[in-house]
């Protein structure tokens, strides 16, 4: 791998979170005419079709048994996690919520060193880096909250932070197979869509394609479908490539910090001394995981 390559994989994984980290602004806006399965369900259909008119050319498979990796990424990074973060939210608070995915990157790691051992090197630093990322998160986060927990709701999101790490070692196997990321993208986006269509019909979904007439649902959906699944799914899948599942997990960390200054740039929430210290603490979290956390 040149340094070129690997730069061009950090510039992705920022890129992504910074999209990834304003979505919630998108999300709570759809919310109020939306049910969370309809707007995963819209949201990843729009990503479908916009990376099939990007890139028509069809996927083939070369090996059967590369099929099934397909599937089950479909269905643990499109489908159940996000099914399971939203679900979180609706039996604990958003805050719980942000800073138990934020431990995602700690199962990505567990689980690349398992799988991945031959690649995937863990070393004191990036423990450290996650203690000190997490630190900063709870201080985001809670900002002076009583801290309440939630079995339910907590162990929900704490699920769905577990599925992110089986996606993302799904992801890295995916890059070994040699496909084009764009094709396998929208083939991991296939399969999820299938399994979003079981939850779409246990729930109240309804198609009212009527609702996208108000400029302001149409233009959030869009921004989800096209910006935060269709080119930041490619984007990251491709940082995973370049960079490896750790380097790249760690990225996640910022999301916390991305919502915070977003929140206070569009919604003009305030920001606190405690939050400024918090996002020191997970920027310089993020530094320490991501140096000698990868490849040896």
């Amino acid at each position: 791998m040149t340094d070129k390559s690997k730069i061009i994989g950090h510039l992705a994984a920022v890129f992504t979170i910074i999209i990834w980290g304003t979505t919630f602004i998108s999300t709570k806006i759809l919310l109020e005419g939306f049910l969370p399965v309809e707007i995963l369900f819209f949201r990843f259909v729009i990503g479908y079709t916009a990376l099939l008119l990007l890139y028509p050319k069809k996927l083939k498979v070369t090996n059967r048994k590369h099929e099934p990796v397909f599937v089950f990424a479909g269905l643990c990074g499109i489908c159940l996690y996000y099914l399971l973060e939203n679900i979180a939210l609706t039996f604990t608070f958003a805050s719980n919520v942000g800073v138990i995915m934020s431990t995602a990157p700690f199962f990505t790691a567990i689980l690349s060193h398992l799988f991945f051992i031959s690649e995937e090197k863990l070393r004191l630093r990036f423990f450290i880096g996650f203690v000190c990322a997490m630190v900063g998160i709870i201080f985001i986060s809670y900002n002076g909250m009583k801290f309440t927990l939630d079995p339910l709701g907590d162990f929900l999101a704490l699920s769905a932070a577990l599925v992110w790490a089986c996606y993302s070692l799904l992801v890295r196997k995916i890059s070994k197979m040699g496909y084009p990321v764009f094709l396998s993208t929208r083939r991991t986006f296939f399969y999820g869509i299938i399994f979003m269509i079981p939850a779409a019909w246990f729930s109240d979904f309804r198609l009212d394609l009527f609702r996208f007439t108000h400029s302001i649902y149409l233009f959030n959906m869009i921004f989800l479908g096209l910006g935060a699944s269709a080119f930041c799914f490619v984007t990251w899948n491709f940082a995973v490539r370049e960079l490896g599942t750790v380097k790249t997990s760690v990225y996640i960390y910022l999301v916390p910090v991305i919502t915070v200054f977003t929140s206070a740039l569009v919604l003009k929430e305030r920001l606190t001394a405690l939050m400024g210290i918090g996002a020191a603490l997970t920027l310089a979290g993020l530094i320490l995981s991501e140096q000698k956390a990868g490849k040896k």
